[in-house]
């Protein structure tokens, strides 16, 4: 589905009318802080043969719970098909990047902007999924001249704080795993799986989580049992933070090119929802995906694949701006 300019312009107008006029400066001002301390995120750089080095590179960025190892394979077809180099990166308090108390989108983007400075990259496009989704439309408002564009992944440019969240029960269940000593300790992925089971009944999304565990090292000096390389202290004091977004489009919007992907199955990105894409980012454009729910790259990796390379290829010979 692809909504015309026109119904964009009309949805942004609807969500401003929205606001009842209270000063948003200091609510939001930290969130534009240009001095907050990032961390150097880990990454893997996927590259083809052909690559051509005048072309945008894309930065990819996982959700909640994830790391660089999601898209992996996704990543390798893009970098094939679309012939330019594709970094994943592991998101602060994930996979093998750094452990910091602050986890909020203004220090997810400090981060990504650190990353796009060493890497000297030019007009990066970011690809995020979820979490990361938020995290790359932060950064496009953060640094709205950096992007040459941004792929939301099932979710939205909405404040989804304060609800009661399953992402909770899995941080105290993973808490409980690696905490547990002596004759309780959990020393398998089996075992870790079936305490998971008590709390998530999909085999598929256990199977996910636990990707984040490791076996301690029998050198290491410690009792037998597992490890996350999540930081499940900081990241479960912030999973509302990671529900918000806190930002204004009183205050910044971003003009670039803007795909949102989303499951027809997931309350994600709702029609209602789609106000807010339209405030912050006007020239705005949704597809589905059929029979998806938010896991969508996981389980409709073609589909995904094939709607993004002939949306950047429609972005590299200008033929997009026909459709806007």
């Amino acid at each position: 589905m692809l909504r015309t300019h026109r119904t964009l312009l009309r949805f942004g107008k609807r969500f401003h009318s929205a606001y009842d006029g209270t000063a948003y400066t200091d609510q939001f001002a930290e969130s534009y802080r240009k001095d907050i301390e990032p961390v150097k995120l880990a990454f893997e750089k996927h590259s083809s043969p052909g690559s051509q080095h005048d072309k945008s590179s894309i930065i990819f960025a996982h959700g909640l719970f994830g790391s660089k190892m999601n898209n992996r394979t996704v990543s390798k077809t893009l970098a094939s098909v679309l012939k330019r180099d594709v970094y994943c990166v592991d998101l602060r308090n994930h996979g093998d990047s750094p452990h910091n108390e602050r986890h909020d989108y203004p220090a997810l983007s400090s981060d990504l902007e650190l990353f796009v400075k060493d890497h000297k990259l030019e007009k990066p496009i970011l690809i995020g999924h979820s979490m990361g989704a938020k995290a790359a439309m932060a950064f496009a408002l953060r640094n709205p001249t950096t992007p040459f564009a941004i792929i939301s992944v099932d979710n939205a440019p909405v404040d989804a704080s304060g609800g009661q969240s399953q992402f909770g029960k899995y941080v105290n269940c993973l808490q409980q795993i690696v905490s547990q000593t002596g004759l309780n300790a959990i020393k398998t992925t089996k075992e870790a799986d079936a305490k998971l089971s008590q709390v998530e009944p999909d085999i598929a999304v256990r199977q996910f989580l636990l990707t984040n565990l490791r076996r301690k090292s029998k050198c290491s000096n410690s009792e037998p049992g597992l490890y996350s390389k999540i930081g499940l202290d900081f990241v479960g004091k912030s999973l509302d933070s990671v529900a918000a977004f806190p930002f204004d489009p009183r205050a910044s919007t971003w003009s670039g090119p803007a795909l949102f992907i989303r499951g027809d199955r997931s309350p994600f990105v709702s029609d209602e929802k789609l106000l807010a894409c339209a405030a912050f980012f006007p020239r705005f454009e949704i597809k589905d995906v059929h029979d998806a729910g938010h896991w969508v790259i996981s389980e409709k990796p073609q589909e995904f694949v094939r709607l993004v390379t002939e949306w950047i290829n429609l972005l590299d010979d200008g033929s997009l701006e026909d459709l806007l």
